[in-house]
């Protein structure tokens, strides 16, 4: 590639060219959702955000090993060291095995994927199937120091690793500002320093999921996961690390400790992080009632919503803005997507009506492939992309108006162009949710067409309706008339 991929690193804060450690192998590890719940929309954005990453670094030749784990132990409440684990919970409230709670909202994650075109991961690790390999972590930090034990609990003691390196370098915090802006938490009795936070907690009677380890029965802390996973599929060295942005602290500053505790360094070369979902201006979230799940929004079956919404639409509002900038919904903005949508596929399809001339005149759609390659390199520019095919679709209404020509050539590069950037890299794909309603709508346009034969039939005008029943059966459809009026089919 002429032009080099440039990416954002949350870490030094700058754009930098991406230059992968062992190219052309490309590792990249993004943290995935713990499995409790319904996916919302907040889940369906970094899925989406790095989705396109691992598209386009195919694309450009690096082989890439995507992990992306799935949380199913250790997340507690509040995403601190107190309250009960998440899916334990909703175990007990449901009176099920967390495992089968797991399974339950996995499977329906997945779907929610899959409809919204997110390509799988190479790899995707479970965090309570790596349980060893995180004891083993937690036993490197406490060798190296940074790390105490406490009441069948293991901590990693924050201000003694401050003293050697930067706990904060990733969110630009500094220690200081964590101690004032950490609450007083059940069980903090156990820890030297309110910042602490647990690698390994000693479970209650009542917690249902625990293991033994060399400290006690109990459970790994929820930041242990990705760093023990990340390194034992990606090494102690990889290229990306990615995520939502209220992941930066604590839970990817608290990884970066790990690893420079466990291993002397940062496991990670490149940070990434995308921006949050707001709703009317507001975070989404339970407690605010603003909390919209993803099937919600295909069925529309949330107040909040005036329609269903179908999951390209989604992913069309998603890519329409910049991975690194906010995102408002609004239902307003969703039908506008949806709209934006509709015209960019119209004119995709109007590419195959286009009879191509001798010669382009009248539009210039030179450059459109490396303007588009440009926007790409430039920290994955989706919506610049978006406004270049708009652009071309443009254009190609231009020529079906007959007010230009197009070559044969530049058809054959604009079709190459759609495909590639439109499908291939943004991900988009022709909606099959309409097709109920284009069935049922063709269908009426038939008996229509039928009932004006038996109009004619009625008026003895047998040239119309022979005309009629002979165009439909050139199309396919087998008429047959009856004593009641008619049938019909489409044979197929």
């Amino acid at each position: 590639m002429e032009n080099k991929l440039i990416i954002y690193n949350t870490l030094t804060r700058k754009k930098e060219e991406f230059v992968p450690l062992h190219a052309p192998h490309v590792g990249m590890y993004v943290c995935g959702p713990t499995v409790y719940g319904d996916a919302h929309l907040g889940h369906a954005r970094p899925a989406i955000t790095f989705d396109i990453l691992f598209r386009y670094l195919n694309h450009l030749g690096y082989k890439v090993r995507y992990v992306r784990n799935i949380t199913d132990v250790g997340h507690l409440e509040h995403d601190a060291d107190d309250g009960e684990d998440k899916i334990a919970k909703k175990a007990r409230l449901e009176q099920l095995e967390p495992m089968e709670v797991v399974q339950y909202y996995l499977i329906r994650y997945h779907k929610a994927m899959e409809e919204l075109n997110v390509l799988p991961p190479s790899i995707e690790p479970h965090a309570s199937g790596h349980i060893i390999e995180q004891i083993q972590l937690v036993k490197e930090i406490l060798n190296s120091g940074y790390a105490y034990e406490s009441h069948g609990s293991v901590y990693f003691d924050v201000a003694k690793y401050n003293k050697d390196h930067h706990y904060g370098k990733l969110s630009g915090r500094n220690l200081d500002d964590v101690l004032n802006t950490t609450r007083e938490l059940d069980g903090q009795e156990e820890k030297h320093n309110p910042a602490d936070f647990a690698l390994w907690k000693s479970a209650q009677p009542e917690h249902i999921m625990r293991w033994p380890s060399p400290w006690s029965n109990g459970f790994p802390g929820w930041h242990c996961e990705c760093t023990a996973m990340g390194r034992k599929y990606l090494g102690e060295n990889f290229d990306i690390h990615g995520g939502g942005m209220d992941l930066i602290f604590p839970h990817h500053e608290c990884e970066i400790a790990q690893s420079v505790a466990a291993m002397g360094h940062d496991m990670v070369h490149y940070w990434m992080h995308n921006n949050m979902i707001t709703i009317n201006g507001q975070k989404m979230g339970k407690s605010l009632g603003n909390f919209i799940t993803l099937e919600e929004f295909f069925t529309g079956s949330n107040k909040l919503l005036t329609q269903p919404y179908s999951p390209m639409t989604i992913r069309f509002f998603i890519l329409q803005a910049h991975y690194r900038s906010t995102v408002d919904f609004s239902n307003e903005a969703l039908q506008a997507a949806e709209k934006g949508l509709e015209r960019l596929m119209e004119g995709i399809k109007n590419l195959e009506r286009i009879t191509p001339a001798r010669a382009t005149e009248g539009i210039n759609p030179k450059g459109l492939r490396e303007k588009c390659y440009e926007a790409m390199n430039d920290d994955l520019n989706t919506p610049i992309v978006i406004s270049h095919l708009f652009e071309a679709t443009r254009m190609i209404n231009t020529v079906i108006d007959k007010k230009a020509t197009i070559s044969a050539e530049d058809l054959e590069e604009l079709k190459e162009v759609f495909r590639l950037f439109a499908f291939d890299i943004l991900g988009l794909r022709a909606e099959s949710e309409n097709n109920a309603a284009r069935e049922e709508a063709y269908s009426k346009v038939v008996d229509m067409l039928l009932e004006q034969r038996m109009q004619a039939k009625a008026n003895k005008d047998w040239a119309t309706s022979d005309k009629i029943r002979d165009n439909l059966a050139a199309l396919g459809f087998e008429v047959k008339d009856t004593k009641d009026g008619f049938t019909w089919r489409l044979n197929k």
